[in-house]
């Protein structure tokens, strides 16, 4: 049976010699959901991130993605995944329809598939007068837009998105949301890491507010706010969590 999560992180727990990145985290996201990490430089959101994409291995605690354990099978996981940060590289090079090309081919994509995904994609990313220009010639949204390509051409179930959004401009922000709304529709999961708060409550289902490697606290954006003494914005309920100042607030989300 195939599991309806498409995230697990369990008691995860980073250390960098003495210092402590991530610091005993564990949540879930379900397929068709858009699960927001926020918080401020510094907290452990890409560290995370970067554990769940198997490019570090944690300290303790594991990690799955769409039931595959991250550390037992690091290359099963990553089949199962799509990875973008803000700052993802494309070879200057190559045009948009070679790097997909390429991209493909290391997934071990057959030719006609990979032909049919950018094609798709094209048309989804609006994509199609940028497949062949080189990438070197691209503006900083038409290269964020490739990259989306990039990291979802093999159609991963679990989609991790680093920041996709700094740098961007508007309109860009705007394209770059609604396609990832339209990936959770179409049943992915999706980890969106950012620092800016008010991009999240837009975006996002639920949300885990980190504060130094920890999670303070997890809900929808509405639930948090509540639980912050009825705070205005979600940037409002964050700082009451971490001063302390709304009634109750947990030092941590519960099991």
């Amino acid at each position: 049976m195939t599991s309806a999560l498409g995230v697990t992180a369990s008691h995860l727990t980073k250390r960098f010699g003495a210092a402590l990145a991530v610091d005993d985290l564990s949540f879930e996201v379900a397929r068709g959901e858009i699960y927001g990490l926020l918080g401020p430089n510094g907290a452990g959101k890409t560290t995370t991130l970067r554990v769940l994409a198997a490019i570090l291995t944690p300290t303790s605690g594991h990690a799955e993605l769409a039931g595959v354990d991250v550390a037992r099978d690091p290359q099963a996981a990553r089949r199962k995944l799509g990875f973008l940060t803000g700052s993802t590289g494309l070879y200057a090079r190559l045009t948009g329809r070679e790097l997909l090309r390429y991209f493909g081919r290391l997934h071990g994509m057959p030719p006609a598939t990979i032909t049919e995904r950018t094609a798709l994609l094209a048309g989804v990313l609006d994509l199609e007068p940028l497949l062949d220009r080189r990438c070197e010639a691209l503006s900083t949204g038409q290269r964020q837009r490739l990259s989306v390509a990039r990291a979802v051409l093999h159609d991963p179930a679990v989609l991790v998105l680093d920041e996709p959004t700094v740098g961007l401009d508007v309109l860009a922000s705007r394209f770059l949301r609604d396609f990832v709304r339209g990936e959770r529709d179409r049943g992915k999961a999706v980890v969106f890491s950012t620092h800016y708060l008010a991009e999240a409550e837009l975006l996002c289902d639920r949300i885990g507010l980190l504060h130094r490697g920890r999670l303070l606290a997890e809900g929808s954006p509405a639930d948090l706010r509540a639980r912050a003494g009825g705070a205005s914005s979600l940037e409002e309920a964050f700082l009451r969590f971490v001063e302390g100042l709304a009634p109750g607030a947990p030092s941590e989300a519960p099991p």
